[in-house]
């Protein structure tokens, strides 16, 4: 799956081609990202334990962002979870590499995650993340829906996106793949 995103229709913004995560070459550049992303190991080696865990991982659902000359520079990672034992999707961790972010690739591996999730038939993601940041795609906090992470943290921050309005959306707690620890 390949797609092109855009954050804005402005001309002069750089469309990114995004694609799926497809082989040893992009995990390293994955691991790269995050490393340069955050300011230690813990996301790039999560993301290599939710690679690993077969109940998380859907071969779909890793997404990355390429510069005009195949570089890497983006990525963003839908695992499974559960509200309670009704599968759902999380998002991140997502990243970009630290001389390119705020250059719409971080959005765009983000809409593209969320573009195969709906063609895949998922119902709703989680997100934990800024509270500015996420409401662009469609993210509203989780409370709205009765939805609580297993732990404390700021309402805004813990945010949900139903993909398929037409289907119930679960209530309950946040049960996330054993990787994230929680």
């Amino acid at each position: 799956m390949t797609a092109r995103h855009s954050e804005s229709p402005n001309p002069s913004t750089r469309i990114w081609h995004t694609r799926v995560e497809d082989g040893p070459d992009d995990r390293a550049a994955i691991r790269r990202i995050n490393l340069s992303a955050f300011p230690g190991p813990l996301e790039a080696d999560l993301v290599d334990a939710l690679r690993a865990d077969r109940q998380a991982w859907l071969p779909w659902s890793s997404w990355i962002a390429e510069d005009t000359d195949g570089t890497v520079v983006g990525f963003a990672l839908l695992t499974r979870c559960h509200i309670d034992d009704v599968p759902a999707l999380a998002l991140g961790p997502c990243a970009v590499l630290a001389d390119q972010q705020r250059g719409g690739a971080g959005s765009a591996t983000i809409r593209a995650a969320l573009d195969a999730a709906r063609a895949a038939g998922e119902s709703l993601v989680v997100v934990l993340g800024h509270a500015p940041y996420y409401p662009r795609f469609g993210f509203t906090p989780a409370s709205g829906y009765g939805i609580r992470p297993p732990f404390e943290v700021p309402d805004e921050n813990m945010m949900a996106l139903v993909l398929d309005p037409d289907r119930p959306v679960p209530s309950g707690t946040i049960r996330y793949a054993a990787a994230f620890g929680v």
